[in-house]
């Protein structure tokens, strides 16, 4: 065997990793229908996001849900009222980069919203007689799994292991480990 091969090895271990990775805007149109007829719009917003995450295949499947709330105007402007309503969304997020060394026993998802749903535009219907509210959101979904790494491991130049270093003990103390050591030795003998 060469002295090159002797000091080098490749071996190959497992470690947990990120093994997967994807991102997904999404634009959404809603209807929401108020108890009274509107007037005018005061403002819309979204509130009570929940969502969870599983994957599946090559891709992330996020299942969502909030609410939809809009503020509005109505009987001639006198009054005003806030019309609500519960969304269900489902995403499917594709994954850009999948390691196929990973082991799919036990994975982990890690869900991060870089943009939480978010109204960008709510306006009545030409009829007058519903909303339409406009949502964007955005996730970045991780997967992190066990995945087999191959290592380069270098043999060792000096060999420490018969000798027992610690730097930090002071002479009266290593003297005593010295003699200890020695008292021990003997008892085996």
């Amino acid at each position: 065997m060469s002295t090159a091969t002797q000091r080098y090895q490749c071996r190959e271990i497992f470690a947990k990793a990120v093994c997967g990775k994807g991102r997904k805007f999404s634009q959404s149109t809603h209807s929401v229908t108020p108890a009274n007829q509107p007037v005018q719009i005061l403002g819309a917003w979204i509130i009570n996001h929940k969502y969870k995450a599983i994957k599946s295949g090559d891709y992330v499947e996020i299942v969502g849900s909030y609410d939809l709330n809009v503020w509005y105007a109505c009987e001639k402007n006198t009054k005003t009222e806030v019309a609500n309503q519960t969304v269900s969304y489902v995403d499917q997020v594709p994954l850009s980069y999948l390691d196929g060394n990973m082991q799919d026993d036990e994975v982990q998802v890690l869900v991060t919203p870089t943009l939480e749903p978010n109204c960008i535009d709510a306006y009545l219907a030409p009829n007058g007689n519903y909303f339409v509210v406009e949502v964007e959101r955005e996730f970045l979904v991780e997967i992190i799994g066990e995945t087999k790494l191959s290592v380069l491991v270098c043999a060792s130049e000096d060999d420490w292991s018969d000798k027992d270093l610690d730097l930090d003990l002071g002479a009266d103390q290593l003297s005593e480990d010295l003699a200890d050591e020695d008292e021990a030795d003997e008892l085996l003998l």
